[in-house]
């Protein structure tokens, strides 16, 4: 099994390419090649970062997006976005300005409101609530670091909460596309319990 992590200059490549062999992926191919992404058996977009900047680089990688979107819609991929990259499956980031997202997942990302007892950025270990069951979303704890979070249109495609100040989105997905606002890599056995579900899941 060939897993795609997209490079598109946005994401802590090596430590999420660790996480996925540890969690059993056969290759792991760090990648930016249209051709390479179309045909892998899984998908993964990391993202570190700001959405626009973030969805700029995306966009200026020749041909990803539209591979992605081969293997995804054409081939029924397995796909999986993470922190950043799953904020890039939304209509839109309100970050730095209004900025257009891949629209896979409908919904806007928005900054989280500080308060008094509220900190922003969300950072450390949470509890991940199931909302919606899915295979590859189960309760534990993982660890979160954002300011900004997923309001999906759709509650159905809200697999999974945590709670900052009141529930936030920690999990969305759709069809063969699950986006995760947690960091697996970082997440230890919760992360690649996750993971190896992932690399399994057949949908």
């Amino acid at each position: 099994m060939t897993v795609a992590l997209i490079d598109y200059g946005a994401g802590n490549l090596r430590s999420v390419a660790n996480a996925l062999a540890a969690a059993g992926a056969d290759t792991v191919a760090i990648t930016a090649d249209p051709e390479r992404i179309a045909r892998a058996d899984r998908i993964v977009l990391p993202g570190v970062g700001a959405f626009g900047a973030c969805m700029s680089g995306l966009l200026a990688a020749n041909g990803v997006v539209e591979a992605m979107a081969e293997a995804v819609a054409l081939r029924g991929r397995p796909f999986l976005g993470v922190c950043v990259g799953m904020q890039l499956l939304a209509d839109r980031g309100i970050e730095l300005g209004d900025h257009k997202g891949l629209g896979w997942i409908p919904g806007t990302v928005r900054p989280i409101a500080p308060g008094p007892a509220l900190r922003v950025p969300h950072m450390g270990w949470n509890d991940v609530h199931a909302a919606t069951p899915h295979p590859l979303l189960v309760p534990g704890e993982a660890y979160f670091l954002h300011s900004f979070a997923f309001d999906a249109a759709d509650p159905a495609q809200v697999l999974a909460r945590t709670d900052h100040g009141g529930a936030i989105t920690a999990a969305v997905g759709r069809d063969t596309i699950v986006g995760v606002q947690f960091h697996p890599e970082k997440s230890q056995a919760y992360g690649l319990a996750f993971l190896s579900r992932f690399l399994e899941w057949r949908p």
